[in-house]
């Protein structure tokens, strides 16, 4: 069996190749080619395991993520996890993936996937809210989407700001990275905004001059009670994109809304949707637009199948036997 690590992810693709994997799952998703069962949740005590299997034509596996919220105090991540892709003729086990950057890489390319398609070519600022390991791969891909020249970054604790942006400046060093003072200038200065918290309450101000015009993408909230948006922007929007059917369940950023009456469920379509549709870009481009997202296992399927095939062809990665 191949173990590949951290590394060895990040030698083997390159961010059009997510994204181009990412979008390859949201056709499969709309065209029901895969088997993919609700995520399995374990609860014990404070801490949570996940299973998220999934099953195509061309490869199957399953993602394990643990999430301890007490590991702040051993300085370790509170999310980790792997990812198991089998052989999909004999279910031998092929690779055992890293799973967090696995995550965190294919989450900025599903990010980057609607910006690829709601926003002009010529798109040059953005704004990051929250300076955490979601925010920083939603910049680094959207980076290799759209010609930025600017990324503007908010987060409720600034210290974590300065290291945020040393590290970003590494890897996109032509793009200037600015700390904004507060969410109303990153608003001011941003064509696409990108949020990645687990806030209750909408993180961006309620006025809809400041939102008009945009895209956002979603990305943090991923239950009920968590929001991150505000009414006003709601009242803007034509329709309303989404990875998966059950983001209209699981996200507070669509479930309230939609209970409120802000918007309606025939507003809302998949991203996949879109993708198989034959409508002109351009007229997208003049709306407002939302892409909500909650994550699903096809699209780690699709990553762990480029990440397998590009490893084995450069001769990365590290075989054991089991």
């Amino acid at each position: 069996m191949l173990v590949i690590s951290e590394k060895d992810i990040l030698e083997a693709v390159t961010v059009p190749e997510v994204i181009d994997a990412v979008e390859q799952a949201f056709r499969m998703y709309e065209r029901k080619e895969f088997l993919m069962p609700d995520r399995m949740h374990i609860e014990y005590k404070e801490n949570t395991l996940l299973l998220m299997p999934c099953f195509t034509e061309e490869a199957f596996g399953t993602k394990l993520v643990s999430v301890f919220p007490g590991n702040a105090a051993y300085h370790v991540p509170t999310l980790n996890g792997l990812m198991v892709l089998n052989d999909i003729h004999t279910g031998i086990p092929m690779a055992l993936i890293n799973g967090p950057v696995l995550t965190a890489l294919r989450t900025g390319g599903v990010g980057s996937a609607s910006i690829r398609h709601l926003t002009p070519d010529d798109t040059s600022t953005l704004g990051i809210v929250g300076a955490g390991v979601q925010g920083y791969y939603q910049a680094y891909c959207a980076a290799f989407t759209r010609p930025l020249k600017d990324i503007y970054v908010f987060d409720q604790l600034p210290e974590k700001i300065p290291s945020f942006t040393k590290r970003l400046s590494i890897v996109i060093p032509d793009v200037r990275i600015h700390a904004a003072a507060n969410p109303k200038e990153l608003l001011e200065k941003s064509s696409i905004v990108i949020t990645t918290t687990t806030s209750s309450t909408p993180v961006l101000p309620d006025d809809q001059e400041l939102v008009k015009g945009k895209h956002f993408v979603g990305i943090g909230s991923y239950k009920p009670g968590m929001r991150e948006y505000p009414e006003s922007l709601f009242h803007l929007l034509h329709r309303v994109f989404i990875d998966t059917d059950l983001a209209i369940q699981e996200s507070g950023d669509l479930a309230t809304p939609i209970k409120n009456g802000w918007i309606t469920s025939d507003q809302i379509f998949t991203l996949g949707h879109l993708l198989d549709a034959d409508e002109d870009p351009a007229s997208i481009h003049q709306e407002t637009t939302f892409f909500k997202s909650v994550g699903m296992a096809l699209f780690d399927i699709c990553v762990s199948k480029l990440v397998y095939e590009n490893v084995m062809r450069k001769g990365l990665g590290k075989q054991v036997d089991l």
